[in-house]
């Protein structure tokens, strides 16, 4: 049976709520009326009966992608699929670490097939598909610490960048993380590759068997974890600033790898108030508090 997904504008009377299940969406677009609301019913019409499509598919996206081939057939799961499969034969990934970031393009693909938009975003819990017209630009907000009050710094995405995803991952999002990082966040082409991406490298961000780490088998946490007895963080209790920056430079030996490799245009790491930035994107420090909440960034 086809679920029944909450669609409706936020009081802003701009932006556009959709939730299904553990799917919770906010977009926005930016045109002539007559094109932002035919965006917006496209945008309702290929949201409803999408989490079905992942559910039916659901126990092959939980198993390991393999680079070449894969039983998946759904337009998302296959997205899914491709955006993992580069790292698949050098570290167990499955497709759910592209779920997000591949579920906000099919939205934002939807919209672009129904209107001419001057702009567009489709946050995905931080996981944001773009369009960007002629002259646009976008600002994503990052923060310190996603899961607290910390600085916030502003990354200016250009209409001119190849950049059209951006994600974020680490140990205080909603999925769970193989690594310690308090948030990492990529720019990519789309954001199917900057979410597998994000995943990747915020596990490289990691001090393996460290003891102040606290870590449990993933299914322990979650008995229908993707990730089954592999073990994930639960806290770090005190690290020194030698080993905070040995975490980092782990992640950012695999960030820089992935720019080589073309498979990402920058990323910000980010533990214990340090940061490493890869790739040329400038990152401003905003001495207010002031970007609108779907700008800003969440692992």
């Amino acid at each position: 049976m086809t679920r029944s997904p909450q669609i409706a504008l936020l009081s802003d009377g701009r932006r556009l709520h959709l939730q299904d299940g553990p799917i919770d969406l906010i977009v926005e677009a930016r045109g002539p009326a007559g094109e932002v609301r035919a965006a917006y019913e496209a945008a309702a019409r290929r949201f409803t009966g999408l989490l079905d499509e992942l559910c039916a598919e659901l126990p092959d996206l939980r198993m390991a992608a393999e680079p070449g081939r894969t039983p998946l057939t759904g337009v998302v799961a296959r997205r899914m699929h491709a955006a993992v499969a580069p790292y698949a034969a050098d570290c167990f990934i499955t497709p759910m670490a592209a779920v997000a970031g591949s579920v906000a393009e099919e939205i934002l693909g939807a919209m672009l097939g129904a209107a001419m938009l001057e702009r567009a975003y489709v946050n995905n819990g931080g996981d944001i598909a773009l369009h960007l017209g002629e002259g646009e630009h976008f600002a994503v907000g990052l923060m310190d610490r996603p899961d607290s009050d910390g600085v916030m710094r502003t990354i200016r995405i250009a209409a001119d960048d190849p950049v059209r995803g951006v994600a974020t991952s680490g140990r205080h999002g909603r999925s769970f993380s193989l690594g310690i990082a308090d948030a990492v966040t990529v720019l990519a082409a789309t954001a199917a590759q900057a979410d597998a991406a994000a995943t990747v490298i915020a596990n490289a961000v990691d001090l393996p068997a460290h003891p102040a780490i606290i870590r449990q088998p993933a299914n322990e946490l979650q008995p229908d974890s993707d990730l089954g007895a592999r073990l994930v963080t639960r806290d770090v209790v005190a690290l020194s600033r030698y080993e905070t920056a040995a975490a980092l430079e782990s992640g950012a030996e695999c960030a820089r790898q992935l720019f080589d490799r073309g498979l990402i245009e920058g990323a910000v790491l980010q533990l214990c108030g340090d940061m490493i930035v890869i790739g040329t994107k400038d990152i401003e420090r905003q001495r207010s508090r002031p970007l609108l909440p779907e700008n800003a960034v969440h692992a």
